[in-house]
Parts: structure tokens; sequence; C-alpha cells
């Protein structure tokens, strides 16, 4: 079988695998660079803890405030220079504050290059796709892994093709088109899948729109959004280049003494356009996803969520009145967003009662804008300029909502909550639909496009590949108990492991055992003994990413959990714990078809087996197939997770 432009990439970034990588394969990966930002400072103690105090890879990691910068609190800033200091000391790559968002650091820098594989601390690593950069998250405890090791694990997820058709209608732009793709497909249709994304719009689509797409396919649920490398690319970085060298090199943070730029350059992009990679022709996707982004309107999505979806001329009909607009961001803080608004704007004036606030992606971003009196044009509108920063995206700094407050944002997330109290209302849109709602006063979006969506998807074929994985010494080959059934799909980190405990460190293995699933049924902990197997639903494990989620299932003695997909964040935690789940959505499907009551807990009195080495579960009378743990998961699970496997080797 050959490989898709994801495979081939990861393909370029495996360690010790002389095999041909697929999806569902676990792999040890060397990514070219690691992002962390302001939770550097909870990674530092993870390092620490792993006792080796030396950096694999100096040129690999990359640090960026972003987060909080508005704070001058004392132990923000204390905070702030602990990283700092740590950065200087092993010769990291460190951006202060209000330098930028590290996403977009990561990719006016070059980090984040076409054709390599980087990986952030942070879920909106996606955006790297838009340049053909493969980005993908991870948590804390891998990124203190790989400062030591260089080297990570990582799944590779189901594969989708989305096929972009038709021209954009004006007023219609990327944040419109990744707003559409929420709302027509809002089932989780895409749900821990990586995306590739090709078809004739693209070629109608800017790089920095693309950037905007490859950041919400996290909100679309997806782990990867993946533009190829096309001649627009290569026109982007001939651009940056040229950008760079009248910039000059001061400020870059890995530049001192150099004549010219590390990562991009004349010999890096001439490099490029000799590495056209592309998918091979009968490379295989689990789903294909067709939109013609000729039908829709701009949009607007909310609140509390992006399934929601409203077309311009519906949402102008509501005539729904606001408090604040946003115009920030890693999602929609680039030049392009800045000129739709500010053109828009020009001459005109805030409406009263209006909060306007607007904050760059980049300080070079602002500059270029200020130069070009684009940035006056908001400012005298009546716009409150922010510092480049995360900021009220992530519910920090000035501005946030209060209760009974709406807000039309640029941002990428609009939860209950996120940009200020629960008891307010935030919807998402355009750059240019929040600078037309800042004006008018209420949530007004551009209605030059018909809105008259065409879209499908379709799933293809399953392909069974045929299995037999070597097993470790001191992993089990096979694993056999009785299987407790939780039906319910969704089930996140709070109902497994309450959030009051989260932060109570002096919780003992046993203490952990007695409030496992406290919150979802009180009766578990009776119900479940020593050696069961739990099957679950699926998004098993979303939520927040506190470990103890899986390690209290651990510590009650379950042996794994099998559950129909798992968030991919509960996953990395599970392993890198030293606990095994395995996804198997027939399994879990022919459960719901054999037991239909509403129990929340249910001992199905089956003994079922699960092969390691055949990736095959056995139960009284049929046989389910799923990915099995490769070298690299079973190393983890053998060490007893992955500060374990670091520090015995």
């Amino acid at each position: 079988m050959q490989q898709t432009l994801i495979e081939k990439i990861v393909q370029r970034f495996v360690v010790k695998h002389d095999e041909i990588v697929h999806s569902g394969d676990y792999v040890m990966i060397r990514p070219k660079h690691v992002l962390t930002h302001d939770n550097t400072g909870a990674v530092i103690p993870k390092f620490n803890e792993i006792g080796k105090m030396t950096i694999n890879d100096p040129h690999q990691p990359v640090f960026a405030l972003d987060h909080n910068v508005q704070s001058s609190d004392e132990k923000n800033l204390a905070k702030y220079a602990k990283i700092e200091a740590f950065a200087d000391k092993y010769g990291i790559d460190f951006y202060p504050a209000k330098t930028g968002i590290g996403h977009q650091i990561m990719c006016d820098e070059g980090y984040a290059f076409p054709n390599t594989l980087a990986v952030a601390s942070d879920s909106h690593s996606n955006m790297y796709g838009g340049l053909g950069c493969l980005g993908t998250p991870i948590v804390r405890t891998d990124a203190a892994g790989l400062w030591v090791t260089g080297e990570t694990w990582w799944q590779i997820p189901p594969i989708a093709k989305v096929v972009l058709d038709g021209k954009p209608a004006p007023g219609v732009s990327g944040k419109d088109i990744a707003l559409a793709l929420c709302g027509l497909f809002p089932n989780d249709e895409v749900l821990n899948f990586a995306l590739e994304f090709e078809g004739s719009a693209l070629q109608h689509i800017s790089i920095e729109q693309r950037l905007t797409i490859a950041n919400m396919t996290t909100e679309w649920g997806a782990l990867v959004g993946l533009f190829p490398v096309d001649d627009l690319t290569l026109e982007w970085y001939e651009k940056r280049n040229q950008t760079i060298k009248k910039r000059g090199l001061m400020g870059v943070a890995s530049d001192k003494g150099l004549t010219v730029h590390p990562r991009i350059n004349g010999t890096t992009i001439q490099n490029l356009k000799e590495d056209r990679l592309i998918a091979d022709p009968d490379a295989y996707y689990s789903k294909v996803v067709h939109f013609d982004v000729s039908t829709i309107s701009a949009v607007v999505s909310g609140p509390h969520g992006l399934k929601k979806m409203y077309s311009a001329s519906d949402i102008n009909k509501k005539e729904m009145p606001i408090n604040k607009a946003y115009l920030v961001s890693c999602v929609n803080g680039r030049y392009e967003d800045f000129v739709a608004a500010a053109e828009y704007i020009k001459g005109k004036k805030v409406a009263a009662g209006v909060e306007f606030y607007i904050g760059c992606a980049s300080k070079e971003i602002q500059k270029k804008l200020e130069r070009e009196g684009l940035w006056q044009n908001l400012l005298e509108a009546g716009a409150i300029e922010l510092p480049p920063g995360c900021g009220m995206c992530i519910g920090l700094g000035t501005g946030l909502l209060e209760a009974g407050e709406v807000a039309i944002s640029a941002t990428n997330r609009n939860f209950k909550g996120r940009m200020g109290v629960k008891e307010s209302e935030a919807y998402l849109g355009s750059p240019l639909t929040v600078a037309m709602s800042a004006v008018k006063g209420r949530i007004v979006a551009d209605e030059q496009g018909i809105h008259k969506p065409i879209c499908s998807i379709e799933e293809s074929p399953k392909i069974e590949r045929k299995v037999s994985t070597s097993i470790r010494k001191g992993f089990p080959e096979i694993v056999t108990g009785k299987l407790i059934y939780c039906p319910q799909d969704n089930l996140n980190t709070d109902g497994i492991y309450p959030g009051k405990y989260t932060y109570i460190d002096t919780m003992t293995d046993e203490q952990q055992a007695e409030v496992v699933m406290e919150n979802y049924d009180p009766e578990f902990v009776n119900i479940v003994h020593k050696g069961d197997i739990l099957a679950g639903g699926f998004n098993f494990g979303t939520g927040s990413s506190r470990e103890q989620a899986a390690t209290a299932f651990k510590h009650k003695g379950i042996q794994l959990v099998i559950a129909g997909s798992f968030s991919e964040t509960y996953k990395r935690n599970a392993l890198n714990n030293g606990f095994i789940v395995i996804e198997c959505a027939d399994l879990i499907n022919d459960l719901r078809k054999a037991f239909t009551n509403d129990i929340l807990t249910l001992d199905t009195t089956l003994q079922i087996s699960v092969n390691f080495k055949e990736g095959i579960i056995t139960t009284v009378n049929k046989k389910y197939s799923f990915n099995p743990l490769g070298d690299a998961a079973q190393r983890l699970i053998i060490e007893n997770g992955l500060l374990g496997m670091i520090k015995n080797n």
C-alpha cells in the first residue's frame, strides 16, 4: 500500500523504524522542532525530574512567551524570568513576551518548515499545516522527554482527504471556510483524524488563509490539517526571505553572529523547490470530504461552540446586539486579517457602547500595519490596542466578557466561560465580520456570497492489514479478563477523576483508586475488580489533560481500557503513564446492540482475550481487529511510562 503525504513526512522523521509507516502505526519520531510557551514553566520541573539535566539538541526546542503577557503580577514575571534563564543556560531559542504568539513565530522564523514535522505543547500546532509542515500537539510530559532525548512517540492518526473546490465569493475568507466545515460536519466526523487538503480552490486561498483553516482543524476535532506545498507556498517563502533580508537578523533568537537566516534563505528555498512531496495516487484515505467553497457566504458560529452555524443572511436578521468585538489571536491576527478590517473601518467609528479590541499575532505584523497607516485606521475608529499575545482568547488580560455581555470574535474558540464569565456569549466570525459588527453595534456579516452549501463525505472501505507485531520482552502477548462496560460517549476526565482531587498532590495510589469514576458512577469502584478490562464509548477521556484520569484506572487494577475512540490527549497521558488503551469501534458498536439498558457500569460477565501480537480481540463468539501496540508503545508500558523509559535508558 502506498503512502499519503502525511505518511511520507512521518517516514522522514521516524526513529529506528525500517518498515513503511501507515496510519495506525505507533512510531518513535524526532520532530524538527518543539514549541512550548508559558507552559514551559510547567515542563521544566518534569525535565528536572528526569535528572539528566542535559538538552539533547538545543536547536530543537523553541520557547515563546505569549499567553499571559499582559500580566505584571510578581509571580508571572518570576515565571517568565525563570523560563528565560533556563533558555539562556541551555542555548535554546527564546522569544520574550510581546514578541508574538508562538505559532506565528514558528511560521515566520522557519521553525515550521514545509515537509518537516514540528510539535508543540498546544493544541493549535495544527496551524503549521498551512505551510506544508506537519504540526501536531503533544502534552507537557512529551515536551520534557523531547528536551532530553530529542524523540517522542506518536500513533499516526486515521487520515482523511478534504477536497476544496470552487472560488470563494467576495467577503468569504479562510475563517468562513473553517467555520463552515465545523458547522456542516458537526458530528465528530474527523475527530482525531489527520487531514490533507487539496482541490481547485487552493489556488484562490492564500497562505495566510490556509494558516487560518489549518489552525481551526483543531476545532473540527482533527490532530493535523496539512496543505500541500505548491507555487503559492514557494512564493510566500520567497517574499518572506526578502522581508528577512530587509529586516536584518536583529532580534531573531538563534541568529546571533550569523549573516544569513538559518532556516529561511536561498538554499533552503531552493531545496524546497526540488523536494515536492505529494501523496501516491493510490494512497488510502479513511474518509474523503468534498466542499465547494463557492457555495457559502460569510458565516458566524456560536455561542458556546462551533457546531451551530449561521449564514450571513440569517445572522443579520437576528440583529444581535454586541458589547465587545475582538480581532486577536493566532488564528486571525495576521496582516491580511487586519487589512480586511482596516480597509472597511477607515473613516468610520466603533458604535457607542461597543469595545473593539485589536492585537496582532506578532510585533512584526503590527509594525508593518503601522508603516502603512492601517493600524491608525483602526485606532482612529476607536479600537483598543493590545500587545501581541493570546489574551482574552484564553480568558487572560484586558477586555474579558462580563455577565450578560455578547461578543463577536475572530478567535478560534468560544466555549462557555473561556473568554470571561460563564454568563456571557461569544460568537465567532471573520476579521471583516468583526469590524463590520463593531461599527454597526450588532453582529453583521457580508452577504455577497450565495449560501447554498454543497458538501459531502464518503467513508472508504476499511482495509484490514494483516499484522504480526513483534512483542518486546516484558510485554504481555495476550491479556485476558472480565469485561466491564461503561457505555457513555464523551466521558470526560472530570467524570473519571473529579476536579476537586486534581491538585491534591498528596493523593496516594490507593486513594486515586477509591475515587475513580466517582462523578460518573459512584458504584463503579464496587463493581470493578483487579484484572478486569474496561470498555467505554466514543471520544473517551475528553476534557482536561489531568493525568490522574488514566493513572486512577491503573491503580484500581484495571488491565486496560478499550474504547470506540479516545481523546488524543487522554491516549497520550495513558501511555505516558504506562497504561494500555486500545481503540476498537466494532466491539463497542456490538456491545451497544447487546446491552441496551441504561446501567452506567455493567458487569457483562464476558471473558475476553486481547492478542497484542496479532491485533485481535476475542469474545465468546467473535473476533475484532485493532491496531496493535508497536515497539514504541510497548516500551512505554514496560518502563512504566515515558519518564521511566527515559530514566532507565
